[in-house]
Formats: structure tokens, sequence, C-alpha cells
């Protein structure tokens, strides 16, 4: 019985060192988010390499996660409501490790420009746009994993496509339509960013898993 306790008791306190390492996950996702769209905005160098290292940080994180997922496992037999939440919290930091990444390669095609901007003026405002949309719904997404507050009814997809097709359309106009190169680079900024907010929707997606027990995909049937 004492060593059941003893095992339980540590399971908790891993439980709950996981839940800590997603939370401080998602401000690293989200400040990474920020800065690329800084580094967007302004060609800015050093916020370039911000989103780099915030990046970094996040992978090594998501590395520690796996881990301590791990020793969970192996801890116990969970039962079905833990064993939730561990394969819920190793999914959501893998949600967050890939925003890091697409962050990554949004400030990958900043520093190639260096100095000059990525995107003409009228194109470059469309993702700014899209990268503040994507850094709200980043920090959105943390206050949903800290339990602070769910994540909005509202598909933050139906304000991205909105700005999607902005950009499809300044991309077509002959006032703002870049080169060739530039035009293919900045529809891969936009859908790099594009899939930061997918995977936040995803977030929201596990969070309820984890609430109610309805799977991800039943859920997706459901909406449509």
């Amino acid at each position: 019985m004492g060593e059941n306790l003893a095992v339980r008791t540590q399971f908790t306190a891993e439980l709950i060192a996981l839940t800590k390492d997603l939370t401080l996950m998602c401000t690293l996702a989200h400040d990474a988010v920020e800065r690329v769209t800084d580094a967007l905005v302004d060609a800015d160098l050093a916020a370039t390499y911000e989103a780099f290292a915030l990046d970094e940080q996040l992978q090594k994180m998501y590395g520690a996660c796996e881990a301590r997922t791990v020793v969970l496992l192996a801890l116990q037999a969970p039962v079905a409501r833990d064993l939730r939440h561990v394969v819920t919290a190793i999914q959501i930091a893998g949600e967050l490790s890939r925003i890091g990444w697409l962050a990554s390669r949004v400030a990958d095609q900043v520093y190639q420009r260096h100095p000059a901007h990525v995107a003409p003026q009228p194109i470059l405002d469309i993702l700014a746009a899209m990268g503040k949309l994507a850094a709200e719904h980043t920090a959105l997404a943390g206050r949903a994993v800290a339990g602070q507050q769910p994540l909005p009814e509202e598909t933050p997809a139906q304000s991205m496509e909105t700005l999607h097709q902005q950009l499809h359309s300044a991309l077509r106009d002959p006032a703002s339509q870049p080169p060739t190169d530039m035009a293919i680079d900045n529809a891969l900024l936009a859908h790099h960013l594009e899939r930061c907010v997918d995977h936040t929707a995803r977030i929201d997606q596990l969070i309820r898993f984890l609430d109610t027990g309805v799977p991800p995909t039943a859920q997706h049937s459901d909406d449509e």
C-alpha cells in the first residue's frame, strides 16, 4: 500500500511538472511568432535571431517532455483519465514544437533577404497581419493549456482565410506584384503563418479531448 502511494505521488508530481513545461512551451511559441512578426515588419535581424533561439529552446523542451512522458508511463499503468492526460500533453507539446519550427522557417527567409524586406509594402502589411493573428491565437492557446480560459468558439482560420485571399489578390495585382521568386517565397511565408494558426486549432481539439474524451477526429466530424 505504501509503495503504491509513493508511486502515485511521484506520478502526480511528474504530471504537474509536465503541465508546467507545456505552459512554458506555450510562452516560448507565442514569443517566437511575435518576434518573427517583428522581424518581418522591420527587417530586424536581432528579432530574427531571437526567433531562431526561441525555436531552439522549444525543440529542447519538446525532447524533455518526451522523456518525462516515458517516465510517467513507466511509473504505473495509468487509469484512463491519467493516460488521456499524458497522451494529450505530449501531442500538445508536438503542436507547439511545430509552431516554433514554422516561426524559424519564416525567420530564415527574413535572414536571407536582409537588409531588404521580404516583400513589397502592400504584401508585407498582409503578412504582418497574418503574423499578428498567429501570435494572438498562440497566446490564447497558452491560456487554454494553463486552464485560464477556453479557446474562443469562432474558428481562427476564418480570419486567416480572409487574409489569405487578400494576399493572393495582392500577388496578382500588377501594382504590387513582386518578382516571381519573391512571390513564391511570400506565398510560402503566408503558408507557414497559416499553419501556426492550424496548430493552435489542433491544440483546442486536444484540450477538448482531455476534458470530454471525444477524440479530435470525432470532433471534426461533428463540426462538419
